[in-house]
């Protein structure tokens, strides 16, 4: 058995990547510091993933709950679809169900992925939904100090909100989409992020 173990966190420092790793030995650990939006093929760490069952390294997955996988049902769903397509037994820790049971997909498994799959969209959209409506509140109450809208911000501070951004423009090796998705902001934040960094490029010279 070649086992892997996959964790995406949204936040985590070098030391507890590196205990983590050691406490899972036996298993080839991959760990995206990531988003839970952003699509499971499009995380750095995950697309290793993929390339080491590619290769046929990985036939055996470990993951501690269905939402480390996606928040977007449908990318959860066509996720574990390609898993059983290529044999490999995912394990959902949380859970402690298999989706292979005597070498044959488990229905068990999937009926209950397919329901954790919808549950962590809902939850998703119900956290945005809640983050909406209190800002509205705030915003009634005179206590939302975020930038209200037709009101303009510094390049200064709007390069310091996105910091993590203009990180992966600088490194130069995603496209311009690619890093909307990897650090989960809009097209249009991207652009205007490179277009304040090319602005000041230029006025250096």
């Amino acid at each position: 058995m070649k086992k892997a173990r996959y964790i995406r966190v949204s936040s985590a420092t070098q030391n507890t990547i590196r205990q983590t790793i050691k406490q899972h030995q036996d298993e080839q650990v991959f760990i995206d510091v990531i988003s839970g939006a952003v699509a499971f093929n499009d995380r750095p760490q995950a697309q290793l993933l993929i390339k080491a069952i590619e290769a046929g390294t990985v036939d055996y997955l470990t993951v501690e709950s269905i939402d480390r996988i996606g928040r977007d049902a449908f990318n959860i769903q066509s996720t574990i679809q390609y898993l059983n397509s290529k044999s490999v037994n995912l394990k959902v820790e949380n859970l402690g169900i298999e989706s292979f049971a005597n070498n044959k997909p488990n229905p068990i498994f999937k009926m209950i992925a397919d329901v954790l799959a919808n549950v962590a969209e809902l939850t998703r959209n119900n956290i945005r939904e809640s983050q909406a409506q209190g800002i509205k509140i705030a915003q009634a109450e005179g206590r939302f100090k975020g930038r209200i809208k037709g009101t303009t911000i510094s390049d200064k501070d709007f390069l310091k909100k996105y910091d993590n951004v203009v990180k992966e423009i600088k490194t130069g090796v995603n496209s311009m989409r690619k890093i909307a998705k990897l650090c989960d902001s809009s097209l249009s934040t991207v652009t205007r992020v490179k277009a304040i960094l090319d602005k000041k490029e230029n006025g250096s010279h």
